[in-house]
């Protein structure tokens, strides 16, 4: 597959490369797509349940109860963390 980057993007993955663990271009793509399927697939299996909990997080705003950016971060990061555990088990 051959694929066309904005030259924006494509100084930014050599730059990447150059300094990261990648020993090409090619693994940086795959590990950037990969990553990006994970996500998404995340994303897909937990999106009613997104969808609830920003409804819940809106109705305790207006009750002004309000999370901050860091706590919501580390609760969807365990969150992530275990979906993924459950997924390599």
């Amino acid at each position: 597959m051959t694929i066309q980057l904005k030259p924006e993007l494509e100084a930014l993955i050599r730059q990447d490369v150059l300094r990261g663990p990648y020993r090409s271009i090619d693994e940086f793509v795959e590990r950037a797509v990969s990553q990006l399927h994970e996500q998404e697939t995340w994303i897909a299996a937990y999106r009613d349940e997104l969808h609830r909990k920003i409804e819940e997080g809106w109705q305790a705003a207006e009750r002004g109860e309000m999370s901050t950016e860091q706590d919501v971060q580390a609760r969807m990061e365990a969150r992530k963390k275990e979906w993924l555990e459950q997924r390599s088990a």
